[in-house]
């Protein structure tokens, strides 16, 4: 498998330096030799600060990023990854990193996409008026090896100041703005580079994504062959019926279409009755 791959350029469409985790597993694992370009701002599909709006879906736009940084090198193989932060969409009150990355091959008309949904994240904003409330907020977001924003309010940009990482800087621009606007709005610095926790998450989305790489159709070896759905339905083992547990996993080629499901894989034939909605409704 790896033949198709080795000693080719991969370009790891990215200014946030997300290079530093995705190099050393690709070169290894695939045999790769992985650059970035100076010439590529990834920017221009969004920014969590809002000074871009992204106009389209995760998808979506990592899938642009991957085509423009091709399109802007002449490299037909490239990597781009997207996240997204917010409330997570089934832990209440919990805070999420929704992860994607893709791997496209012009030569092998390969699209590989996978994706990581974590709850460990540190993102996190507030509305603040004084220096004891910057610094506990701080404290709590593990600045300064996590970087913060500052700017005039949560939906204005006035003077947005990115990637602080020093004490000094932060309460200086503090009682800059602070005079300024009378209030301020911290927030944590959810780019790679300024974001160890999030990075650490780029890694293991990264590392998922070259084992499905890694993993070849039975029926033609296409590179990719990973779960394209999910079947839920594991029998209660009190009462029988089915239950919102993973019963299968289904795997299909993007290539031949070949089709194979995968039984209990978490190494279970029956569910426990308190995750039955009949017997623990």
């Amino acid at each position: 498998m790896s033949n198709i791959f080795q000693g080719r350029n991969l370009l790891i469409a990215t200014k946030h330096e997300k290079e530093k985790v995705i190099t050393p597993i690709f070169e290894k694992e695939i045999g790769v030799k992985c650059f970035v370009s100076p010439a590529i701002d990834t920017d221009e599909f969004g920014t969590f600060t809002g000074e871009v709006d992204r106009k389209d879906d995760p998808l979506t736009t990592v899938r642009n990023k991957c085509l423009m940084a091709m399109k802007i090198t002449a490299c037909d193989m490239a990597i781009a990854s997207e996240g997204s932060f917010g409330p997570h969409p089934s832990i209440l009150f919990m805070p999420a990193d929704d992860e994607f990355i893709i791997f496209i091959d012009h030569k092998n008309k390969l699209e590989i996409i996978e994706r990581v949904l974590s709850t460990d994240t540190n993102f996190n904003g507030k509305e603040i008026r004084t220096e004891k409330e910057l610094v506990d907020f701080a404290k709590s977001i593990k600045f300064p090896s996590h970087g913060l924003i500052l700017k005039k309010s949560k939906v204005e940009n006035a003077e947005l100041i990115k990637g602080i990482r020093d004490w000094n800087l932060l309460i200086t621009s503090f009682h800059v703005l602070l005079n300024k606007y009378g209030q301020v709005y911290v927030m944590t610095d959810m780019r790679a580079m300024f974001n160890p926790t999030r990075m650490e998450v780029i890694e293991k989305v990264a590392t998922k994504l070259v084992k499905k790489i890694q993993s070849q159709c039975p029926e033609c070896s296409t590179p990719g062959f990973g779960i394209t759905a999910v079947i839920r339905g594991l029998p209660c083992s009190l009462c029988g019926l089915k239950t919102r547990s993973t019963l299968s996993f289904q795997y299909t080629c993007t290539q031949c279409a070949y089709t194979k499901e995968d039984q209990f894989p978490h190494g279970k034939t029956e569910e426990d009755p308190m995750y039955c909605d009949f017997c623990n409704p």
